[in-house]
């Protein structure tokens, strides 16, 4: 026996493993009576702003305006991108930038920035979520360059919290992003980029 099979054992004598239908059984007991929605109308200004709130970048554009605007945005920073092999190839058709589809993790730390989509976002919290999916390459893609471009489809944004995670496969490798990465964990001093990119734009369609 190795030191993982010792551990899991043990574990095993602290928390035995209940049938299937017992686990379902609690889970339907659970008082679910909070209120689900605190917004209607115009989600996704609510979303827009509160993004922003994050000191990312937003535009909002049309569905046509999608590869202009990344062309746009990827102008201002010359290199390398990488973006998932599955990645809509029009979003990127107008862009002079060069492109690496499914770069490998050694080559991220090289790149200029990466452009993905996104499973879900929240607009209440001004949260996108990947879940790694298509379109969205894994998740090292999206932690390790400087800089993330996410383009977020109108459809893919729910008002609030409960409604986006019923969006969502609890299986797949989620990843909620809120804002660029920052932390004020010594002295309250906000650093940005030490758990991932240090700039965030987001291009909301529709």
């Amino acid at each position: 026996m190795n030191a993982r099979e010792e551990i899991l054992r043990r574990v095993d004598q602290v928390m035995p493993t209940r049938p299937a239908a017992e686990i379902t059984a609690a889970y339907d007991r659970i008082d679910r009576g909070y209120l689900r929605r605190h917004h209607g109308a115009d989600i996704l200004d609510l979303f827009a702003e509160r993004v922003a709130d994050y000191r990312a970048t937003v535009l909002r554009v049309p569905a046509s305006g999608v590869p202009a605007a990344v062309a746009e945005r990827l102008a201002a920073r010359p290199g390398a991108y990488g973006v998932p092999g599955d990645l809509p190839a029009e979003w990127i058709s107008a862009s002079d930038a060069s492109f690496v589809r499914d770069p490998s993790v050694p080559a991220l730390d090289g790149l200029a920035g990466a452009v993905t989509g996104c499973a879900a976002a929240i607009a209440e919290t001004g949260t996108i979520v990947l879940d790694h999916g298509a379109g969205q390459g894994p998740r090292a893609l999206s932690l390790v360059p400087d800089y993330h471009l996410i383009v977020v489809r109108a459809e893919q944004v729910a008002p609030d919290v409960p409604e986006a995670l019923e969006r969502l496969d609890p299986r797949r490798p989620l990843t909620f992003v809120s804002g660029p990465s920052a932390t004020s964990d010594i002295e309250l001093s906000r650093v940005e980029g030490v758990h991932g990119p240090r700039t965030l734009e987001v291009l909301v369609v529709g």
